[in-house]
């Protein structure tokens, strides 16, 4: 990290926006019932979910490793998952910055993880 002070603050700001999107899914998971018991079976079961599915294909020591575009697919469902969820417990506005952020955090981590790595390499 050291000398590259935008990725870090970037990275953090993704860790952030991740325990967010969690947070907000589980409020959204307890909105969904009216008893105490069945409240926090639904918002921990939601956020279970989340996470199981975070941990097994986006997650930086994922167990499975798909391509870009399945790991973008698990972040969009999980991260724009939590910005629907905000939306739904009644914080449009929010919600909106939420998924606003999310989409600026996630296309500066592709941009700096392509600088990173450097042009392409001729083929030999």
């Amino acid at each position: 990290m050291a000398g590259r002070p935008w990725w870090a603050a970037n990275e953090l700001l993704a860790f952030l926006l991740e325990i967010a999107a969690l947070a907000c899914l589980f409020r959204w998971g307890y909105s969904l019932a009216g008893h105490l018991a069945v409240q926090l079976l639904t918002g921990t079961a939601v956020l279970a979910a989340a996470i199981v599915l975070w941990g097994l294909f986006a997650a930086p020591r994922a167990r499975f490793r798909p391509p870009l575009a399945g790991v973008l697919a698990v972040k969009a469902l999980v991260l724009g998952g939590g910005a629907l969820a905000l939306y739904g417990v009644g914080h449009p506005a929010a919600a909106a910055v939420l998924g606003a952020v999310v989409v600026v955090n996630t296309a500066l981590a592709e941009t700096f993880r392509h600088r990173a790595a450097g042009p392409p390499k001729p083929a030999a």
